[in-house]
Order: structure tokens, then sequence, then C-alpha cells
């Protein structure tokens, strides 16, 4: 019962949630945040630790944003207002004689006065509020009956849960785009790739696709923003133009769109549309052309509307950014983590002002999805600074010439084999001398976690390789010092301090150079896994990837790459040189010469709070010890390691019935397990 709670505790809390929606808003429509992500997390918790503590959670509070259980399905919604779409213009001709038009319906000839914005391509969309709270997000649909999508567009941080800092009307429905910034866009197709998913064709289907999602999890991953720029029904509040309502918006935290002019006459009308589209772009998000509506709500209300457009607004729609072209011929590419990406080669295409002759084909599954071959006619598409890729093939078009590219065999920067993981769209190369890939093996293999060579940095590395000194591996140890000298930036201290790192490094664990080399998928952890079970480098040779599944925490993915990166002849190579030239690799972790095995063996960690240690050195002792930590709890988790100001995570494991235990704790259950006959 809220008349329980103290009253200091209820301002406490009031005051947290106004505090968190003022810098949510600084953060996501303004763009210029005052506090740093950490300060915001703080307050954040100390909101939910309250709310939860005490039961009392405000509507508008940043905490409902989240956790809504997934949908079956979305609900029906009736628009109080028909959500209509606008009339197109594709010259500035039709620009002027939309002008002509309204003047002869309204009977004047004196200059009308409009407002000219950016044309969002996303998702329209229609915010519901009740007596200043959010309570209904519904799509357009088909402009009198959208869908219920309130749980989702609760997740995007831009839109206000309440109306804030003027007048709040009674109810008002405001329309706006959902949509995706050009980045997150590119992040969020290229996470897909990874994973064999589809790609999306453009920002707006990946918002669309995103806001559609019945688990609202899903929807909150991706980012999302809003742009507000239409009134639908309003009760309580009335309104004079355009202008006044965009201010009353800004009012009250909404985002609005990212240029709104007010142009007196069709001509100043013409120039805001020139201003857009000369710097379209410069916007971070995807706009396909400029809005024109009349500014005065009391013309709009005179000039009404016809059956599915309104008489007082047109956009007018930019030059395409696509273009048609032939495929001339497809080739792959080797990135530096040994991905092969086929791409292709055009006749030159000119698109939105640029000429493209060139595309990312991303993977063989999506050429197959869309059946892409050399020789075909193609549709190509270049929205803002994303690199061009194939929107679809003209089918129509094909001769019966064209021809299929296959998954290579072998890599075409190395000539090495390749390999394609069961369930997996990138096909790699595996090779320690890929051209390719070397530089940035390299910058791994001398990091701190790697071989830990002091001096030989990325910039180093680029200086060295770019020379022709380290072409791979092996010749980090066939430097001397008298090379280094005839370099920029080395003196005769800084040489030798380099030689004598290197030498140092000479000398390592079986872990650390495995997880230094790069083998696919290995990283730190599973590094000493193989480290605990095999004695020798040279005990890893020719196993098969059965043998590797057997190792418990170790799964078929690195079982496979671990298993063919030392079946390859090149790579057995490169390996035997390197002891030649006095690599010595020790095993201290194999579980053979450890006195009573790993305490940790078989068992989870995940880690929350601030501890007496370092979350690394925790991690290191825990592993060290044979456990395994995740960054995550789950079924799977063992323990979870509880430090002062514990996360969400205390609450995730208690949920879960997961043990929870102090640093203290860790330390006694290592002991114990080491020594059991002392706890009999």
């Amino acid at each position: 019962m809220t008349e329980n709670i103290p009253d200091n505790i209820k301002k406490e809390i009031e005051e947290l949630v106004k505090d968190l929606n003022y810098h949510s808003y600084r953060y996501y429509v303004l763009d210029s945040p005052v506090i740093s992500d950490a300060e915001y997390d703080k307050l954040y918790r100390k909101l939910k630790d309250l709310e939860e503590q005490y039961g009392y959670v405000l509507p508008d509070s940043p905490t409902q944003r989240v956790g809504a259980a997934p949908l079956d399905k979305f609900e029906k919604v009736r628009h109080t207002e028909p959500m209509l779409s606008l009339d197109n213009a594709f010259s500035y001709d039709e620009v002027r004689e939309f002008d002509k038009r309204l003047k002869r319906l309204l009977g004047a000839d004196k200059e009308i006065e409009y407002t000219v914005e950016p044309k969002y391509d996303g998702l329209a969309m229609e915010l519901t509020y009740r007596k200043g709270l959010l309570y209904r997000a519904s799509t357009r649909g088909d402009g009198y009956e959208g869908e219920d999508a309130s749980q989702n567009i609760r997740t995007i941080r831009s839109v206000p849960l309440k109306i804030e800092g003027q007048t709040v009307p009674e109810e008002i429905d405001i329309r706006g785009e959902v949509y995706m910034n050009l980045d997150e866009f590119e992040l969020l197709n290229k996470k897909r790739e990874k994973s064999g998913e589809p790609l999306f064709a453009n920002p707006r289907n990946a918002a669309a696709g995103s806001v559609r999602q019945l688990d609202p999890s899903i929807t909150i991953s991706r980012k999302l923003y809003l742009a507000c720029y239409g009134l639908g029904a309003a009760r309580g509040i009335r309104f004079g133009s355009q202008a006044e309502f965009i201010d009353w918006l800004r009012k009250g935290r909404f985002p609005t769109p990212a240029k709104v002019v007010i142009a007196n006459g069709i001509d100043k009308a013409i120039d805001a549309i020139r201003e857009i589209e000369e710097s379209r772009e410069d916007f971070p998000f995807e706009t396909d052309g400029a809005v024109v509506k009349v500014n005065d709500f009391d013309l709009q209300r005179k000039l009404g509307t016809k059956t599915r457009e309104p008489r007082w607004a047109i956009a007018y729609k930019f030059q395409a950014h696509q273009g048609t072209t032939r495929i001339l011929d497809i080739q792959g590419s080797v990135g530096r983590t040994g991905v092969i990406t086929p791409f292709a080669i055009f006749e030159p295409v000119g698109i939105g002002g640029v000429t493209v002759s060139r595309s990312t084909l991303h993977n063989w599954d999506e050429m197959e999805r869309k059946d892409i071959r050399i020789g075909d006619t193609v549709v190509v598409e270049r929205a803002g600074d994303v690199i061009p890729h194939v929107v679809a093939v003209v089918k129509e078009k094909r001769t019966g010439r064209e021809r299929h590219y296959p998954v290579p065999e072998k890599c075409p920067a190395c000539g090495s084999r390749v390999m394609r993981e069961e369930g997996e769209v990138a096909v790699r190369c595996v090779s320690l001398h890929c051209p390719a890939q070397i530089r940035e093996k390299i910058i791994h293999f001398t990091s701190r976690s790697g071989m830990d060579i002091e001096g030989l940095g990325e910039k180093n590395v680029e200086l060295l390789y770019s020379k022709g000194l380290i072409k791979h591996f092996e010749d980090i140890y066939r430097l001397k010092k008298e090379d280094l000298l005839a370099l920029p930036r080395f003196a005769e201290k800084s040489s030798q301090n380099l030689i004598d790192a290197i030498e140092r490094s000479r000398h390592t664990t079986l872990a650390r150079f495995l997880y230094a080399i790069g083998i696919l998928h290995v990283g730190e952890y599973a590094s000493k896994l193989l480290a605990r079970n095999f004695r020798r480098l040279e005990d890893l040779y020719h196993v098969p990837p059965e043998r590797f599944v057997s190792i418990k925490q170790l799964g078929e993915k690195i079982a496979s790459s671990v298993s063919m990166f030392f079946d390859d002849a090149k790579n057995l190579k490169t390996l035997d040189t390197m002891k030649k030239l006095g690599l010595e690799i020790g095993n201290p972790d194999f579980a053979d010469d450890k006195r009573g095995g790993a305490p940790l063996e078989g068992r989870t960690f995940v880690i929350t709070g601030t501890l007496p240690k370092s979350r690394k050195e925790i991690e290191d002792l825990i592993e060290s010890r044979g456990g395994h930590v995740s960054s995550a709890v789950s079924t799977q988790t063992d323990y979870l390691v509880v430090g002062e100001d514990p996360g969400s995570k205390l609450g995730k494991a208690e949920s879960l019935s997961v043990k929870t235990i102090t640093y203290d704790d860790l330390l006694k259950l290592i002991e114990r397990s080491a020594n059991p006959r002392l706890f009999d």
C-alpha cells in the first residue's frame, strides 16, 4: 500500500524519475548528455532498488520501458482520426502547381506560409497520451486501423512516457516516424550476417521489423529513434499552426524533425527543399524527400482532405539512390579475421551523384537467396554513406549466359584451404600466413594477453611490417638491434628494450601461446582449457575434433576450428620454425602436473558488484583453478560472486535459485575443493 511508504522515500523516487527522464531526453533527443553513462546507471540502479523495496512505481519511470512479456499477437487499434498518406511531387514544377491549386481552392492570390521538413523513411506511428501519460502506440496500418505496438514503442528511449513542462491536454494523438540511423542499420546487418540471418534491405525495413517483434526484448536490443511531426485528434488543447505544434512538442521533450523551416511563399519553400536535399548526406538517417505543409491549421481545415490524402500537404521526392547495371565479375575479398566476402564488379553506374563500380554481396547464402550471377542485370542501391548493395536481380533480362560464382575451396589471397562451419554463413581462411590477415594477427600475437611483447604495439607493428622487417610471426624472433636503429622513433635504448622484450617472450606458457596465435573462436579461457588437457604443443597436432569435444565446456565450433588449424601443414611448419628460433613453451596448467587437479573444474561463475580485487584478477583466479566465468546469469550458472552495489544479476540469480557467494566464500571454496581432507 503506497500510504504506508514514508513521504521522503516517495519524494526520492519521484526526484529520481524526474532526473533520469531529463537525462534520457538530453542523451536520446538532444544528443547532449550532461552526466556520464556510469552516473546514469548508478541513478537507475538506485531507483530500481527503491521501487522493488517499497513497491512504489510511477507510470513514467524509466524502469517501465522494459520487462514486458512477449505477445501472442498484436491487437487491432482504430485511429480516432485517419492517418492519411501524402501526395507526391517529383519536380519543382509539380510543387508550384500544388501551390496554385491551393490558392484556387482558397480563392486568394496572397502567399501561403508553409513549413518544410525532411521526409523520414521509417514506420509511421501514432502515440496516444491521456492526461499526460503514454496510453497507447499504434502503427498506421491501412490508415484507419493499425496494430497496438505499445510494448515495443515504450522501449524507445526518446519516446516520452509523460508529457513534461507545459500545457497537458486531456487526450492527444501525436503522429511520427520510427526510424533507424544508418550506422545502426549497418551494425545490425553485420550481426545478422555473422549469425546467418537474412539481411534487412534498408533502414526502413529494419525499423519496421524491429517494431513488429512480438518480444519487446528484441526491439530494445536494436537502437530505434522517433521523430514527431503530426497532430491527430486532441481534447483539451488547441493549436493555431504547425509551427506552434512543433514548438509545443519540443517543450514537452518530444523528438521533432532534424530541420523545420517556416517559408512564406512557395519559392522560399522550394529553397528550403533544396537546402534539405543538399544536406541529405549529412543526416544520420535515411530521408527520401521533403514534406511541405500549410502552416495555418485553420487553412488546413478549410482545404480539407481527398479520399486518402490531405489537400494541404505534399511530399517532394528526391532523386532515387538506386540504379540499374550489369555484373561484370564476382570475386572474393579476405577480411582481417579471415572471412571471405564475395563482391560484385559492375559496369559503372551513377547513383545519387556518385559513380558506383562495385558492391559487397555479403555472403554466399545471401547470393543464393537473391540468385545473383555473373552477367546479371541488377538494381543497386546506395543509401547515404552506406556501402552500395544489390537490391534485386532483373531476371527478365537474363540471356542464359549468366553463371554462378561458387563458394571457394581455397583462399583468394594465399591459396590455403578454407573452412565453413555447419550452420554458419561465413567462409574463412585459417592460414597463419594469409597476407590479408597477417598484420592484425601479429598485433594480436604481441598484445598483453598474448605474448606480451612490450614496445611492439599496433604502431610499431605497422612500421616494421611496412618496412618489410616483419611479414610473419617468426620474423619477430629474427629481428636484430641494428634493424631497429635504422627506423624512425627507435634510438639506442628503445631498440635494446624491444629486443629484450622479444627475448623474454621466447619463454612462455602453452595457454598464452595458444591464445596469441589467434585460432578462430579460441579466447583466453579456451586456451587454458586446452592447456589443461594437452601437455605439449605437439600433442595438439592432427587431433580429430571428437577428442576436443570430449573436453567439458569446449563446444563443437571451437573443437572444429582447433582441429582444422592443427591439421594445416603450413600452420604446423610455422609453429616448428618458431620453436627452432628458440621459442620455449612450458605448461604449468597441465592437470597431471598440478597437485590436487583443478579445484573449480566444471563450475560456472558470474561476477557482480565491487570486489576486493579487480574483475580481471578474479576471473584469472577462477579460470586458473579450472572454473569458467560467464557474463550473464543463467540456469547453467553455479555461483554468483557478489560484491558491494550488485546490479540486476543478483535479482536474476535469486529468481533462478543460483547460489550467491562473497569473495571470501570463493577463496574458501577453492581451498576446500583443493584440499577436501582438511574438511572431512
